[in-house]
């Protein structure tokens, strides 16, 4: 039996079950860790903190949480703020379960154990001229932790992560490691994409990839007006991915377009003096002075954001970067985030109802809507930006989803009459770890709206709508 030093000072419970298990197998326990999710919104102290690096290692942990009536909860680099990977039971971390099995180059399948994270699977791929046909907005989750949240990027060609998922292999609450896919055992598979953590521990994923892939990418800041002009014409089928960010109380938008290239040179993003470090502070601090000062934040989006991308309406900026660094952005610092899937048609009345209720326009303004909040926003001043995406489960526009009574997760939060999903992504820093004073407010209000467009909530983000809401919204 191996034991870490640490797990000496297990309940005497579990070491005596442990005694029970004849084999070699190691058990690498941990006792006193703390854990806590990237953003530090949330901490925990788990009983026993686990790192296998082997499929029996696995097994043999579930096994005797089994027997010793205890919870295992998944993590892997924690970047969800929610509380989703904190527990007072086992705790069990597979970043040192980590390793590509097998690369077919010539169909793209990759087969991989299910800790590696984003990054490690991309640098991976690149060795052998291989891509991730999406990503989301970073790269360090492990692929297990992507698929069980429902992780999506933002391009109406694509739908979530877990589209190219061609099977799995999942350890269940038994012990027992099950083989799943859209043609084997489809209820397991379709639970297993998105489970968050609560089916078993995904131990095995197989990939199917790309060739890789360049992208030429362009970001335009200009009046909101002009974004959601274009909603109904071409914003979101200009080129393969585009993405938004809204800016509510100065009403304006960056609309970032990427589309694949195979003959130019890379270029690097412009860079200024602001770049870097000392935009980084300078918005850090300012966000820390609104937490006593919160009027301040309209004029602090006015000159972060005006500093950051230009003042000027019209102003753009240009790149051409492999699709595994265009793709990503920087989250900067700890934050809530609450988003909402709906659908896309819907993006335009959302995003101006809630324009109306932020900057409590009079019914004489042009730009008033009535947004129907039934909760004063008097004296509220938020964080910006809000990030708009995009993705299409439908199979009637998105090939990949062409069975999606076999491949769509059970919770798959995005829509399903057809048509295609926007995301709101309402994000709220933390500067220097402070919640600010507007959280409960601005998201009561948020969710309120979202849940009155009939949206669903991403599971890996902070939301309040819980119970018969959520049934509601899922059924049977």
């Amino acid at each position: 039996m191996v034991l870490t030093p640490s797990a000496a000072a297990m309940d005497p419970l579990v070491a005596a079950e442990l005694e029970k298990f004849t084999d070699d197998i190691p058990f690498r326990a941990k006792a006193n860790h703390v854990h806590s999710t990237w953003a530090k919104t949330f901490l925990s102290r788990p009983e026993l903190y686990l790192q296998p690096e082997t499929l029996p290692e696995i097994e043999k942990i579930v096994k005797l949480a089994h027997q010793c009536r205890r919870r295992i909860t998944t993590t892997g680099c924690g970047h969800s703020p929610s509380s989703l990977t904190c527990t007072s039971s086992w705790l069990v971390n597979l970043d040192k379960y980590n390793r590509i099995l097998n690369v077919d180059v010539e169909s793209g399948v990759i087969v991989m154990q299910s800790g590696i994270r984003l990054y490690a699977l991309c640098e991976e791929l690149e060795k052998h001229g291989l891509a991730m046909p999406n990503l989301g907005s970073i790269n360090q989750q492990s692929i297990a932790g992507a698929i069980s949240t429902g992780t999506h990027g933002s391009s109406l060609r694509h739908g979530l992560m877990s589209e190219d998922v061609l099977s799995l292999r999942i350890t269940i609450a038994d012990g027992t490691t099950r083989f799943c896919s859209p043609e084997d055992n489809p209820e397991l598979f379709r639970a297993a994409l998105i489970s968050l953590g609560a089916l078993g521990i995904i131990t095995e994923v197989t990939f199917r990839a790309v060739p890789e892939f360049i992208l030429r990418w362009q970001q335009v800041i200009d009046a909101d007006s002009k974004m959601l002009n274009a909603w109904e014409k071409d914003l979101w089928t200009q080129t393969e991915f585009v993405r938004v960010w809204w800016y509510p109380y100065t009403r304006r938008a960056v609309v970032w377009t990427a589309e694949k290239t195979d003959s130019s040179p890379l270029v690097d993003p412009p860079t200024s003096y602001y770049d870097g470090a000392l935009g980084y502070y300078i918005y850090h601090n300012l966000l820390y002075l609104s937490q006593f000062c919160p009027r301040a934040l309209p004029w602090i989006e006015w000159f972060v954001f005006g500093m950051q991308y230009g003042f000027r309406n019209g102003t753009r900026s240009r790149a051409v970067q492999p699709s595994r660094r265009a793709l990503l952005m920087n989250c900067l610092y700890s934050q809530f985030v609450n988003e909402w899937a709906i659908p896309l048609r819907r993006g335009p009345e959302a995003l101006r109802r809630l324009s109306s209720w932020l900057n409590r326009l009079p019914p004489s303004d042009p730009d008033y809507v009535p947004h129907g909040i039934p909760f004063s926003a008097e004296g509220l001043y938020v964080h910006a930006p809000v990030e708009v995406r995009v993705s299409n489960t439908d199979p009637a526009a998105n090939e990949k989803a062409s069975q999606p009574e076999k491949t769509r997760p059970f919770l798959d939060p995005t829509v399903r009459d057809g048509g295609a999903t926007l995301y709101l992504n309402a994000t709220l820093y933390r500067p220097y770890y402070t919640d600010p004073p507007c959280t409960e407010r601005y998201y009561e209000a948020f969710e309120w709206l979202m849940r009155e467009m009939g949206g669903r909530p991403h599971w890996a983000k902070n939301f309040e709508t819980r119970g018969a809401d959520i049934e509601g919204m899922y059924g049977d």
